[in-house]
């Protein structure tokens, strides 16, 4: 069934460097093959949308930056975002009281295509589900990786991705997996998604495999120090416009290093000829049925409170875990 009348809405707006707003919207009634959809609980993704927030995307990227449904342009104002969970209002009868995630800017009630709305698995709770998209990009760095059973394998950075890589990597059968980072805190949650810890002095090194993921100089160093003969470093840091240097001299060439890119725009070569995003994403939602990943979720910030907790949500030291949206409405518990 479909709901025949607009309703008021509110969404999150990049609107300056370092400046945020709620604006109003207006939301009008799902069209044919469309959904509505009320916002429960939603994520940040602090490595991107802190480079919007501070008006660091460059030009040459404004098009390839662009998110699925974001409103505006770059470098602002922008409606931005692509992880929101929420419950079906209106639109085709078998998708109605459902629980979906969408790669939606943060916004309390939207219109999207009905097969937009990916309905989450019975065995994924709906504040879990804000890691879809996060974990998306660490199962296309994976592919992009390849990793092997009993594999040494380093991950330099133990933010919110470099921990779900690790996530992912330990599940090989005789995986040997080392999340690497300046900050001991990170041992933890690394230790309770089933990786090991070290800071970089003392780090394992000739890996069979490093993933780098701290977007930073001295992470890539550590990951290139720490790669064995011939090994591949997949780079997964978003720099914005930023410059990095890149250690390219002393052994990387003797060593016959390889230096891989992986993002998640396009699916890994390894999986392109069979696998669209949809079916991607699909399968990221899937690998969140496991409660020892809640290990990486904030407590929710409420919606309204968004603008004025942006500053500290981009903070130095809220890296390891995810920012959790919390929408009128929204049982926290679940």
């Amino acid at each position: 069934m479909t709901e025949h009348r607009a309703i008021a809405a509110r969404a999150l707006w990049y609107v300056g460097r370092g400046a945020a707003e709620l604006r109003a919207e207006t939301v009008p009634p799902p069209g044919a093959g469309e959904v509505r959809v009320a916002a429960t609980f939603g994520a940040i993704s602090r490595g991107t949308e802190r480079l919007v927030y501070g008006g660091r995307v460059p030009p040459g990227e404004f098009e390839r930056m662009r998110a699925p449904f974001m409103g505006g342009a770059f470098p602002f104002p922008v409606k931005y975002g692509y992880a929101t969970v929420g419950r079906v209002e209106a639109g085709p009868a078998h998708l109605c009281g459902r629980n979906v995630f969408a790669l939606h800017p943060h916004q309390t009630h939207f219109n999207l295509a009905a097969d937009a709305a990916m309905v989450l698995p019975a065995d994924v709770p709906p504040r879990r589900a804000v890691l879809a998209a996060n974990m998306e990009t660490a199962l296309n760095a994976v592919w992009d990786g390849a990793p092997g059973p009993a594999d040494r394998i380093a991950v330099v950075g133990g933010g919110l991705l470099g921990l779900l890589v690790a996530y992912l990597c330990a599940r090989l059968p005789g995986a040997h997996v080392t999340v690497v980072d300046v900050d001991p805190a990170r041992a933890s949650p690394a230790a309770a998604l089933g990786a090991g810890f070290a800071v970089a002095e003392s780090a394992p090194t000739a890996c069979d495999l490093v993933f780098h993921a701290s977007a930073t100089a001295g992470g890539l160093a550590t990951a290139l120090r720490l790669a064995g003969d011939e090994a591949a470093v997949v780079e997964l840091s978003w720099y914005g416009e930023g410059d990095i240097a890149a250690p390219l001299g002393a052994g990387f060439h003797s060593r016959r290093l390889r230096l891989v890119s992986s993002q998640v725009g396009k699916v890994a070569p390894s999986h392109r000829a069979r696998w669209s995003h949809s079916r991607r994403l699909a399968a990221a939602l899937e690998l969140l049925a496991d409660e020892a990943l809640d290990v990486l979720l904030a407590p929710a910030v409420p919606f309204e409170d968004l603008p004025a907790r942006l500053p500290s949500i981009f903070g130095a030291q809220t890296g390891a875990v995810c920012p959790v949206i919390c929408y009128p409405g929204a049982n926290e518990t679940r």
